[in-house]
C-alpha cells in the first residue's frame, strides 16, 4: 500500500480572500512557516465540508489534523502558527498586543460595520460610526508617530491583527481617509498594503469545491 501523500496530511484551511479575518490568519501561518492546504471559499455558496466543521459558517476554519481538530477563531489561528515557530517575534509584548486587538476587535469593529454596511442595521447613521471610528483611528496614530509600529519601532501581533481592519475601514471612502490629519497612521498602513506578506497573502484563488485541488498555502 503507498504511504499517502505529504499534502494529505497538512492541515487544512477554508479561507475567503477580502475577509479581514481571513487575511490576519493567513498571514500568521505565511510567516510562521505553516503549510496549509488551502479551500477558497465563497460566501454565499459555503461548501458543507466547512460548514460540517464548523456550523457557525464564518471563515477562517481551520482543520488542524485527521481527529478533526478544528480552530474556527482568526486570532486562535495565528496564535496556534505562532506558537508553533514565530521566527519575526510577532508573540512579543502579548499582553500589549492582547489589550489593543480586543479594543480594535469589539468597538472598532462595530463602528467599522455600521459605517460600511448601514443598511444591515436599524437606526444607524454611518457617519455618527465613521467619526467614532475615527477617534480609534487617532489613538492609533499617536501611537505610531511615537513608535513606528503600534506599540514599539518592530511589529507585534497587534500590527498584523487590526491593519486588516484599518484597511478595510480607509477603503469605504479612501478620499476621506487620505484627508484625515492622521499621517503616521497613513504611512503605516501603506507600509503594510506595500508589503512582501500581504502581497504573498492576498493571492487569488479560484473557489474551491469537493473533489477539486487544494493549492499549498505556504511561506
Amino acid at each position: 500500500m503507498n504511504a499517502p501523500a505529504i499534502e494529505d496530511s497538512l492541515p487544512i484551511l477554508y479561507s475567503f480572500r477580502r475577509c479581514p479575518y481571513a487575511m490576519r490568519a493567513r498571514m500568521a501561518l505565511m510567516i510562521s512557516p505553516t503549510p496549509v492546504r488551502l479551500r477558497e471559499v465563497v460566501l454565499r455558496d459555503k461548501p458543507a465540508e466547512m460548514i460540517a466543521a464548523s456550523p457557525k459558517g464564518t471563515v477562517p476554519v481551520l482543520v488542524v489534523d485527521e481527529e478533526a481538530r478544528i480552530i474556527d477563531e482568526s486570532l486562535s489561528i495565528m496564535h496556534w502558527a505562532l506558537e508553533r515557530a514565530d521566527p519575526y517575534g510577532w508573540l512579543e509584548d502579548k499582553a500589549a498586543s492582547a489589550d489593543l486587538i480586543a479594543e480594535a476587535d469589539s468597538d472598532f469593529k462595530a463602528n467599522l460595520d455600521r459605517y460600511k454596511y448601514p443598511t444591515r442595521y436599524d437606526d444607524v447613521d454611518p457617519v455618527a460610526h465613521r467619526s467614532a471610528g475615527l477617534e480609534f483611528l487617532v489613538t492609533l496614530d499617536r501611537k505610531l508617530a511615537e513608535n513606528g509600529q503600534l506599540l514599539g519601532p518592530q511589529p507585534r501581533l497587534a500590527d498584523y491583527a487590526i491593519f486588516p481592519f484599518i484597511r478595510q475601514f480607509a477603503n469605504n471612502d479612501r478620499n476621506w481617509f487620505d484627508a484625515q490629519p492622521i499621517p503616521a497612521l497613513q504611512k503605516w498602513l501603506a507600509g503594510h498594503l506595500e508589503s512582501d506578506l500581504f502581497a504573498a497573502v492576498m493571492t487569488k484563488y479560484p473557489q474551491w469545491k469537493t473533489g477539486d485541488p487544494e493549492p499549498i498555502f505556504a511561506g
